[in-house]
């Protein structure tokens, strides 16, 4: 990895020695599920994620006519949304061309759950079903992380907690935040 300059000093290098073991130098690598490059476009890895959105995508839109609009909306969420918010915290401060193209992702998943034409109005789509566009969801997850990490800004730390359970299950040595109870509908938004 490297700016442009240092990557055309070392073009020629084919593989690397460690420990008198040759590695060979690759273009790109997979960490986590997500796909590094050698300048951190994650252009790569934007293209992974939409053709495995765009394949779950096709298949809701087949089924959808027989579909709740709740349960197309799940289906969304969990099949589509879920890989378009895993790991997004990295691509904080990418190129907006990776995000355009995960946003689209979002506003095709918006008109198939509401089943809307191609040419609607998206931002009226994604209000109606309260999804995030992708660059608000980036920030908010950079945001939540750094609140929790430095307890700063103040006014959001206190709001952020760990939930802490009483009993030892699976699921208790998970860092999972607190949802706070609220009595009525609108104190819970």
């Amino acid at each position: 990895m490297g700016t442009a300059i240092q990557l055309r000093a070392v073009s020629s290098l084919k593989s690397v020695s460690v420990a008198d073991v040759d590695l060979p130098v690759a273009d790109s690598m997979r960490v986590l599920g997500v796909t590094l490059d050698r300048r951190l476009t994650f252009d790569n890895h934007a293209s992974a994620v939409a053709r495995s959105c765009n394949y779950h995508a096709r298949a809701i839109c087949h089924i959808c006519h027989l579909l709740t609009l709740d349960l197309a909306q799940t289906l969304a969420c969990s099949l589509i949304l879920s890989r378009i918010d895993y790991c997004n915290s990295v691509l904080h401060g990418a190129p907006s061309s990776i995000i355009q193209k995960l946003q689209r992702i979002q506003n095709n998943a918006a008109c198939i759950v509401l089943q809307a034409p191609r040419r609607s109005d998206v931002n009226s789509l994604l209000q109606t079903l309260h999804w995030l566009p992708v660059e608000q969801r980036i920030k908010l997850a950079v945001l939540t992380f750094k609140t929790q990490q430095t307890s700063s800004p103040q006014y959001l730390s206190q709001h952020i907690s760990l939930r802490t359970s009483a009993r030892n299950t699976r699921s208790s040595s998970v860092p999972l935040l607190c949802v706070p109870f609220r009595l009525t509908s609108f104190a819970r938004r």
